[in-house]
Formats: structure tokens, C-alpha cells, sequence
């Protein structure tokens, strides 16, 4: 392996490889765009294509794709060759301007939610000068929005970047009011990433993995989670060496992937970035996704990036760490030593405070999904009522100021461990609340609802509107403010006083607490049908529309999309459900039975009494039994499906989920009495517990 700093970002354009290769008129008109999302000059774009293009030949890159996020979720590309032909017959690599600006994607095959029929096929993708082109499987992509050929949004990363505009734009005002000439206030992102690795040799033989990222069966294995030894213990070798080889390829591509650990449920392990700008840390997080999975490949592994892919074990997360800065460095939400008297910190609390509160319903609508419903709340990650937790200290520091009352701060702890030849060390002013879904984390909130194959673009374009929100209102009425310190002091306990009720540092998980949340009025939205339905409520589709961040015709093909994946994912997981209980896990049942049943006939013809080898058979083929009516039960709940995609939503999750439950649980119960040579899927002690 080469050295790190030579390594890494290797294989990007990045400042430094522009620097070099560009005028320098060129090079400074490009930096600002980056630096500080000023309009680029499309005459410059020529200049920058080709000196894009003598790099990537340099390292033998023939092709060019305009890499784009789709509302499918995951990323797309479509290559072009570099070649353009000559009059003698030859052949020259170009690329133009115009090709490194524009591409015309065919976008009739990609989720739209009824922006446009299917006959309607031009798209177009514009290239995002703000995150680095970069080089992946010899080809160079270049980030790129995706519209319509009407100009409706049909992607992830156009809206993020209008809602970066308009967090910088409410931001700013506010800032000027404190006296600071602050041009760009950026949200950054640190999102962890959390996975599982298991052999390839199991996944192959587990259709319910290949076809729906998740074991729909699988009793549970004698050894789980429960002495809690997987937890930041030592990495295996193969796994040790996975995370080298993932380590380096992110690194080429400006990846700056920091810490890895083994997470909590057996197999299931963790990886975190370094914190960048929201639209590069999302571009960074759906490039972590795909080389997750082709590393893993390399090694014998395979990566699930599905929210539960095991029962009975925690499943993934992407905690989506998020906090704002100015263009100086400046971290707005760093409450300093004295919280109490940072005004300015105060505010930008209470604006984010405010937008959580009110705008609870999409930050749940953000992470919902038919994956993550099975993770949500089950002792492993936040429940659905979305809350806030601060701390100690900030609580308070809120309580004084909504009181009226002074706050005296204990100053900053240290604390003596014991142990006379170790150091004294700083303690933080608040805990951590693991229950907590947007927990306050010293200067960041950390968002832990998002589902570990999210995108997290829907995530941050909720938060940063929201917060956009908070603070054009508060720039609004401070700037016609006759006396500002006095109107500052007013506001803030106003706004804390009104949304107080979404602060909750408690346990999340206790029982009282869902009780709690609905007597302070807080939304406790289980499934995502309940959820996605809220998407267009009045109120959201203003919000959009006040910063132009979505129209409502926009908001509604989401909703669609939304809701119908649903709808698919879940028929999927049925109908593969009942292929393996028709195909596998019956005949398993009959099989073994049948083996069994043979046996005690051979002893009886000998003389032999058996009665608890025949009350094994009776057991067995009384299990079988009930799973055959349950299979067809199943059938029935999947051939009942009604029309609308909000009526099948709902069907799905009242009617067909818990069909599947019930299939499952006799299958689980028949596995354990069938013997393992007959059983044709690996166990989760075969998977979870691999050498």
C-alpha cells in the first residue's frame, strides 16, 4: 500500500489536482463555485473538461458517466467512450464543455411518481461543480443533478442543495444581526455506517437474502447478542483484513473513513467518516454503500445493508451526526464553556429546537421505510416518537431561561478515577442517551432514526429546511426589532418555552414513555404507511414552497414513490416467503417426518417400543400441518391486496405482515424439530458464527 497521504484522494479531481492542472484564472473562478456556491461560468466549463479528461487518461479511464442519485435510492450512471471520430477513420479522446455540463439520461424508467409517463423518456443530468468528479471502475463519473425535460426534480441531490442554500441564506441574516460578515454557512454530516458480513457461501443458499435483504425465517440461535462480547472486541482476521482493503479503496476516492469497530449483534460492524459538507458527505455515503458490497466480494463475504437482516439481534443503523458552520470555521452549535450566557448559541439551539418540534412528522417520514419499521423501537434504536434529547446542563440552562430564573454553571468537571497513576480527565456536560432519536452531542445532534441503506439526502433536506425555517422567522422579527438584545432575550424564552415539549432526556425505551409523548401532544407514528401519509399535509407543502425547495406537485410524486415501494417490498417478501415454504421448509417438514415415521415402524417390526420417537412424528407432522394452513393463509392475504396505493399500503402492514409473522413463527418452531441434515437453509448459527 502506497503511504496514506499519497493514497488517499488519488483518485479525484480534487483542489489540489485542479490547482495543477488548470489556469489560474480558471482554477480561482472554480474554487469559489466550491467554496462558496457562487454561479459558475459555463465558458470556464471547456477548459475544465479537458484538463478532467489528460487526467483520467493518465490513468487509463477510456469512459465518462454522469453519476446521479435517482429516487430509487441507490446511484446510476451510463457510460460514454472518450472517442470521437477522425475523417480518416481514426480516432481522437475528447470531451467537451457541453458534455461535461449536460447529459441526457433516459428517465422513463426510474421512479417519478406520475411526473412523467412512461412514453415521456428525456431527462437531463447538470453537473454539480460542488462535489469532485472522481475516477471508479476506469471511468470517470461526474456528480450530477437529475431533472425532467418539464424541470421537475427527479433525484436526491437537487433538493439538498436547495435546502443548503436556504439554511445559508436564514443563517447569514441571522449571523449579520450579531455583526459578523459571514458569506456561506455550511451543514456537515458525519454519517456512521453500520453493516453486517456474512459468508457467500450461505448467502447463496438463502433465497430470502438474495431476494429481500432479510432472513424472512430462522429460529433463533442458542448464542446471540446476550453476553454482549462482539461489542468493540477484537476484529477478526478476515475481517481485519476486509477493512484494509475498504479502508484503501475509500481512501482513493477522498473518502476519509476514520473509525471501525464490531458493533453489538454477532457480524455486525461499524464505519465512520470524518465530517464534510452535506451534499459530499451523502455523495461519500452512497459510494461507502456500493464498495461495502464489492469488497466484501473479494473476500468471501457478502454486505447487508438491509435494516433487520436477522431477528433477535439488533439490527443497522446510519446515524446522521449533523451540525452548522460558518465559512471561517465557525461551529454555530458549540455552546462554549458558558452555554447560559452564548446568546448566539441560544438561538441557533432554539431554531433547531422549533423546526424539530414542528416539523416532527418529516424527520419520521424521512427514515420510514418497510426495512426500517422492523428497527424502530426494538431496543436497538430510537423509538418512533421523535424526541430530543440535551443534556443536563442545557436542560438547565432551558428551564432557568424559561423560568425566568439565574443558572449558575458548575464549571468544567474532572474526573479522579481512582487510580493514582492515571490522570484526571475532563468530563463532558451531558451524557449520552442512546434511546434518544436526535440526541444533542456537545456541537452536533446526532439523528439516529435513518435506516443503514438510506440515502441520507431526504434526511438532511428535512432537517436543513426546517432549521431554514426557525431562522428566517427569528431574522424577521430581530431585524425590525427596535431594541435587539431585548428582543433576542424574548424571543429565545418564547420559542423554548412553546416547543419544550420535545425535549425528553429520559429512556425511550421505558413503556411510560410512549404514554408521556402522547399526553405532550408529540406524534408516535409506527409504520410507514402512518407516516408517509403526513408527507403533503398543508403545512409541509408550505414549507417547501416558502424556500423553494420542492413544489406540491413534487411532494406528492414522493409520497407516491413512497408508498409504493412499500407496497412492492412487502408483496416481494411474501411471495418469497411462500416459494420457500412451498418449495423448502414444508417438504423439509414432510421429509423429516417421513425419515422419523420409518424408524419407529423398523422398531416395531423388531419388537421395539418407541413412544417418544412417534410422539416426535405426531409433533412434526401436526407443525407441517399448521404451516400448510398458514402458508395458505398467507396466499390468500397476498391475492387480497386492494387497489390504491394508500389502501394497499395500510393492507400490507395490517393484513400481509402479519401473515408472513405468523408463517414464520411455525416455521422457526419446525426448524428446531428437524434435523439439521434435512433442513435446507444455513442457521443463523451457521451465519452469525462463521470462522
Amino acid at each position: 500500500m502506497k503511504k496514506i497521504p499519497e493514497l488517499f484522494g488519488s483518485m479525484v479531481f480534487n483542489e489540489a489536482v485542479m490547482k495543477e492542472r488548470l489556469p489560474k484564472d480558471v482554477y480561482k473562478a472554480l474554487k469559489c463555485t466550491i467554496r462558496r456556491g457562487t454561479a459558475l461560468d459555463a465558458q470556464i466549463a471547456g477548459v475544465v473538461a479537458n484538463a478532467m479528461k489528460d487526467w483520467a487518461i493518465e490513468k487509463g479511464v477510456t469512459h465518462f458517466t454522469h453519476w446521479f442519485q435517482p429516487m430509487t435510492g441507490i446511484t446510476a450512471e451510463k457510460h460514454d467512450a472518450f472517442i470521437s471520430p477522425s475523417a480518416d477513420g481514426t480516432v481522437i479522446m475528447e470531451f467537451s464543455g457541453k458534455e461535461l455540463i449536460k447529459g441526457e439520461p433516459d428517465a422513463s424508467s426510474f421512479p417519478s411518481g406520475g411526473l412523467r409517463a412512461t412514453f415521456e423518456a428525456r431527462g437531463y443530468t447538470a453537473w454539480d461543480p460542488t462535489s469532485y468528479a472522481f475516477i471508479k471502475d476506469d471511468t470517470l463519473c461526474i456528480p450530477t443533478a437529475f431533472c425532467s425535460y418539464t424541470g421537475e426534480i427527479l433525484d436526491k441531490k437537487t433538493p439538498l442543495l436547495r435546502s443548503m442554500e436556504a439554511i445559508s441564506k436564514q443563517a447569514c441574516r441571522v449571523l449579520r444581526l450579531f455583526g459578523k460578515d459571514v458569506a456561506r454557512v455550511t451543514t456537515t454530516v458525519g454519517p456512521e455506517q453500520e453493516y453486517f458480513l456474512i459468508d457467500k457461501e450461505d448467502y447463496k443458499k438463502r433465497p430470502d437474502l438474495i431476494l429481500t435483504g432479510r432472513t424472512l425465517f430462522g429460529a433463533p440461535s442458542p448464542k446471540g447478542q446476550e453476553l454482549e462480547d462482539h461489542y468493540f472486541g477484537t476484529i477478526r482476521p478476515r475481517v481485519k483484513a476486509f477493512m484494509k482493503d475498504l479502508n484503501e479503496e475509500l481512501w482513493k476516492l477522498g473518502i476519509s473513513a476514520k473509525t471501525e469497530h464490531n458493533e453489538v449483534a454477532p457480524c455486525q460492524h461499524e464505519l465512520a467518516p470524518i465530517f464534510a459538507t452535506a451534499n459530499i458527505a451523502t455523495d461519500h455515503n452512497q459510494l461507502t454503500m456500493e464498495i461495502l458490497k464489492k469488497v466484501a466480494e473479494r473476500h468471501g463475504f457478502v454486505c447487508l445493508l438491509h435494516e433487520k437482516p436477522f431477528e433477535g439481534v439488533n439490527g443497522s443503523g446510519k446515524h446522521n451526526n449533523w451540525s452548522i458552520s460558518t465559512d471561517r470555521g465557525e461551529n454555530l452549535l458549540d455552546p462554549g464553556t458558558t452555554p447560559a450566557d452564548n446568546a448566539q448559541f441560544l438561538l441557533f439551539l432554539a431554531a433547531v429546537i422549533k423546526a424539530v418540534d414542528e416539523y416532527q412528522d418529516l424527520l419520521r417520514i424521512s427514515v420510514a421505510s418497510a426495512g426500517n419499521d422492523h428497527r424502530l423501537g426494538a431496543n436497538e434504536a430510537p423509538p418512533a416518537v421523535v424526541s430530543m434529547y440535551v443534556g443536563d446542563e442545557l436542560a438547565a440552562v432551558i428551564d432557568s431561561l424559561v423560568s425566568g430564573s439565574s443558572y449558575a454553571s458548575c464549571g468544567e468537571k474532572m474526573m479522579d478515577i481512582g487510580v493514582c497513576t492515571l490522570p484526571a480527565i475532563p468530563q463532558d456536560n451531558s451524557d449520552r442517551n442512546r434511546t434518544s432519536p436526535f440526541a444533542f452531542t456537545g456541537n452536533k445532534f446526532e439523528f439516529r432514526m435513518p435506516g443503514s441503506s438510506f440515502n441520507i439526502a431526504c434526511t438532511n433536506v428535512m432537517l436543513n429546511t426546517a432549521v431554514a425555517d426557525s431562522l428566517m422567522a427569528f431574522a424577521a422579527e430581530l431585524e425590525a426589532a427596535e431594541d435587539f438584545d431585548a428582543a433576542l432575550s424574548a424571543l429565545i424564552r418564547r420559542e423554548l418555552a412553546a416547543h419544550r415539549r420535545i425535549i425528553f432526556n429520559g429512556n425511550g425505551y421505558s413503556p411510560e414513555w410512549p404514554v408521556e409523548a402522547e399526553r405532550r401532544g408529540l406524534l408516535n407514528l409506527r409504520a410507514t404507511p402512518e407516516a408517509v401519509v403526513h408527507y403533503t399535509d398543508a403545512k409541509n407543502v408550505a414549507l417547501f414552497a416558502r424556500h423553494g425547495i420542492y413544489t406540491e406537485q413534487e411532494m406528492r410524486s414522493r409520497q407516491e414513490i413512497s408508498l409504493e415501494e412499500y407496497c412492492k417490498v412487502i408483496r416481494i417478501e411474501a411471495r418469497t416467503s411462500l416459494n420457500m415454504l412451498k418449495k423448502q421448509i414444508i417438504p423439509a417438514g414432510v421429509a423429516w417426518s417421513r425419515e422419523m415415521a420409518e424408524g419407529v415402524a423398523l422398531k416395531k417390526r423388531i419388537g421395539v417400543s418407541a413412544p417418544a420417537e412417534a410422539a416426535m412424528v405426531q409433533q412434526i407432522t401436526d407443525k407441517t400441518a399448521e404451516l400448510s394452513a398458514l402458508t395458505e393463509a398467507l396466499e390468500a392475504a397476498v391475492d387480497g391486496a386492494p387497489s390504491g396505493l394508500e389502501a394497499c399500503a395500510m393492507y400490507a402492514h395490517e393484513t400481509v405482515i402479519p401473515a408472513m409473522e405468523a408463517a414464520r413463527k411455525a416455521a422457526d418452531a419446525l426448524e428446531l424439530m428437524v434435523d439439521k441434515k434435512v433442513w435446507p437453509l444455513p442457521t443463523y448459527a451457521d451465519m452469525l458464527f462463521y470462522v
